[in-house]
């Protein structure tokens, strides 16, 4: 795939590894039909939200930009409890588990740093 890019700075990486976070996500919420529907849904939308709030974030401007970015992180750390969950009760595979964690932690990381940035 391409590159994501930021309008302002080029490349945009938290993006990036969002996108690459939520894919591994939904590769362990859609490729095991035993989960419970609930869980394996709010894996789904957690993961999905995050990119997709970074992105919308990169787009406004001030306080609004900050909002999404803040509600990207608070769903970073959601999709991180529902994969600790699953991976804690055997229901998914532990490797995938692991890997989708490293990312998000990563993306937790890159997002801390967009919503606590020093003003210009």
């Amino acid at each position: 795939m391409g590159t994501t890019n930021h309008p302002r700075a080029g490349r945009f990486f938290a993006l990036e590894r969002a996108v690459q976070a939520a894919a591994v996500c939904l590769a362990v919420a859609r490729n095991r039909p035993g989960l419970p529907g609930d869980l394996a849904s709010q894996v789904t939308r957690a993961a999905a939200s995050v990119p997709l709030n970074l992105a919308e974030g990169s787009g406004r401007n001030g306080r609004d930009r900050i909002h999404h970015f803040r509600i990207a992180y608070a769903s970073a750390l959601e999709a991180s409890a529902a994969l600790d969950l699953l991976g804690r009760c055997n229901l998914v595979d532990a490797g995938t588990a692991s890997q989708a964690l490293a990312l998000l932690d990563e993306v937790r990381a890159m997002t801390w740093r967009l919503i606590h940035a020093k003003r210009r």
